[in-house]
């Protein structure tokens, strides 16, 4: 029952990260770093203490007496996550909700999987697996295994992007669901922030000492309720510091640049609703890692964990490009190779998240 419960609150999660993004296309004469920025005041920081407000009482109190080293680590893993959520976004924008989501998030699920092990290879630590170990065993083979994998399906999706493009200017279109589209650059973006976004994951792990903490609180006043649901909450409020750091620079810096810091105030567009829908991608966009802290408390490893919710959001993510028709007006033939890929993909998220649960 508890790995039934933690599949679903995973799959809520990843409902969530798939369908934030949608708000966004309904904001109208604003610039996307106005509305990008205004969804993560939300997301990063309006949102986050309320949820630890809500679901850990004194979580401040576990903050303040936390080491402040690992406070810092925690927040720095937060900056680059922050860097690899801007571009998500870029990506997004530049590459449709489908292909951008695919290639993002695959990357993001095999490199969380993969680049501690590398770190502890250099630097171990009692209870921490290295690179080594990983090539030494069963397990770890596997989850090397997946990321060639991954490999593969992204090359694929790459492939089934300069179709795309071809097969838009053969018929003397645009694309009809994103004007931005951009294969080259959207490219770059999706890898640099594949990279970088598994560091949310580093920052949770960073972070442990916080959640553990608000469990052990828990479990003093609840005897024998199970883990804690929302032990991860606090955590987040840290790690997302790091984040609304980064993005608040870069939205500011083109928002200078591009000269629109007009875009919050121009009674031109509507106003409220872009407002409205900014906050609802971001409030949807956190909703993501609420319930991730849950899946993650019931499922109890938190490799397979992130494993399971990025391939929820690839799923979620490619069924809305689906829907939001980002590959009409192309062949059968490009369809059916990004098909290919995107189902690679979620082969190879599948094949790190066995390779971490026999572990």
């Amino acid at each position: 029952m508890q790995v039934i419960l933690g599949v679903i609150f995973h799959f809520i999660g990843g409902f969530a990260s798939g369908s934030f993004y949608i708000p966004y296309k309904k904001v109208k004469g604003w610039s996307w770093e106005s509305y990008w920025i205004v969804g993560g005041v939300f997301s990063w920081l309006i949102v986050p203490p309320l949820a630890a407000y809500l679901t850990i009482p004194g979580f401040g109190d576990i903050i303040a007496a936390t080491n402040g080293k690992i406070i810092l680590l925690t927040y720095f893993f937060g900056v680059l996550w922050g860097i690899g959520g801007l571009t998500y976004g870029l990506g997004v924008r530049y590459l449709g909700v489908s292909l951008g989501s695919s290639i993002i998030l695959g990357l993001c699920s095999v490199f969380g999987a993969l680049i501690p092990s590398i770190y502890y290879n250099f630097n171990p630590r009692p209870g921490k697996d290295s690179f080594s170990d990983m090539v030494g065993s069963s397990w770890g083979q596997m989850v090397l295994i997946g990321l060639l994998v991954c490999i593969i399906g992204i090359v694929i999706c790459g492939k089934a992007g300069g179709m795309k493009e071809k097969d838009l200017i053969a018929e003397g279109k645009g694309d009809p669901s994103n004007k931005e589209y951009k294969l080259g650059l959207g490219l770059i973006v999706s890898i640099i922030s594949g990279i970088l976004s598994a560091c949310f994951a580093f920052g949770i792990d960073a972070g442990k000492d916080m959640a553990h903490q608000a469990n052990d609180i828990w479990k003093s006043s609840h005897p024998g309720a199970g883990e804690f649901l929302f032990q991860n909450n606090v955590t987040y409020v840290v790690i997302l510091w790091g984040g609304l750091t980064t993005n608040l620079i870069w939205c500011m810096l083109l928002n200078f640049r591009n000269k629109t810091f007009g875009d919050y105030t121009n009674k031109k567009t509507p106003l409220l609703a872009n407002y409205i829908f900014s906050a609802m991608a971001g409030i949807t966009w956190f909703l993501q890692f609420f319930f991730y802290g849950m899946g993650e408390s019931k499922l109890g490893n938190g490799a397979s964990s992130w494993i399971l919710h990025m391939a929820f959001i690839i799923l979620i993510a490619n069924a809305w490009g689906l829907v939001l028709k980002e590959w009409s007006g192309v062949k059968r033939k490009t369809l059916v190779t990004i098909l290919a890929g995107i189902g690679i993909i979620i082969l190879s998220v599948l094949i790190v998240g066995y390779g971490n649960s026999i572990k």
